[in-house]
């Protein structure tokens, strides 16, 4: 085994320890009062990584035409959630918390997938450069939070804990994914014309979950706590902006 493939087996599973153990901080709280917060959060953590991470790489990789394909993004999972799926039970007290299909779950899935394939991509081409570790930490540092948004979406449908697991480990396991997509194509493929447009079309999706479902359900079934849920929406932005700030020169 060469040195390179070596070093990104290492940091694949790194990061998708960290994504299990974003996932974890939300399936090993029994509080089911917190899971409202978990859903705050995880709207600041896409508001935060579409404005801060996925729509200004689209911008800076492909121009003012990126931005087409947020729309486009947007009216994915609308379609999805209404057309093709069904989707959240809103009445409680019986169905509060439960989700009859699986539209929300798996457009969050997708989507941060989607971002986290890119990711490994990223990775693959640091490790070749020589300047992996520093990709890993930038990877690793979003990673919790988003797989915590992931794993607190899947919760509010009522997925099992060893469910949700899987779905963060497959989504983890995009980051190996996208390495060998990048080693086994990098001679063949220009990713630089295809990372910005998924990229904005992932950050479509991302707007539209957090504002047709993750905030309308806070505001409808966090009202014994508006203020912790301010404080847990402005928490992921905050998280977000500050890996942008800090850490996102590493990212690619």
């Amino acid at each position: 085994m060469s040195p390179v493939v070596a070093e990104v087996l290492l940091y694949s599973f790194i990061v998708v320890l960290s994504a299990l153990a974003g996932a974890g901080v939300v399936i090993f709280n029994d509080r089911s009062t917190r899971l409202v917060t978990f859903l705050a959060f995880a709207a600041g953590v896409m508001f935060g990584a579409a404005f801060f991470h996925m729509l200004p790489e689209a911008y800076e990789g492909g121009g003012w035409w990126a931005f087409a394909l947020v729309p486009m993004g947007f009216l994915f999972v609308l379609v999805l959630e209404r057309y093709l799926v069904a989707h959240t039970c809103e009445e409680p007290p019986d169905c509060a918390e439960h989700v009859h299909g699986h539209a929300l779950g798996l457009s969050a899935f997708l989507g941060l997938s989607t971002h986290t394939l890119f990711d490994g991509i990223a990775l693959g081409s640091s490790v070749k450069e020589g300047v992996g570790a520093m990709a890993l930490l930038a990877i690793t540092a979003h990673k919790v939070p988003s797989s915590l948004s992931l794993a607190s979406i899947l919760q509010a449908e009522g997925k099992k804990r060893g469910t949700i697991l899987a779905y963060t480990a497959l989504y983890g396991l995009m980051v190996p994914v996208g390495a060998v997509l990048y080693f086994g194509f990098d001679a063949v493929l220009s990713f630089e014309s295809l990372a910005p447009k998924a990229l904005a079309f992932s950050a479509g999706t991302f707007l539209y979950i957090a504002v047709s479902d993750l905030l309308p359900h806070v505001n409808k079934h966090g009202r014994d706590k508006p203020g912790r849920n301010l404080v847990a929406l402005a928490a992921g932005l905050l998280v977000m902006f500050v890996l942008a700030r800090v850490l996102g020169h590493t990212e690619h």
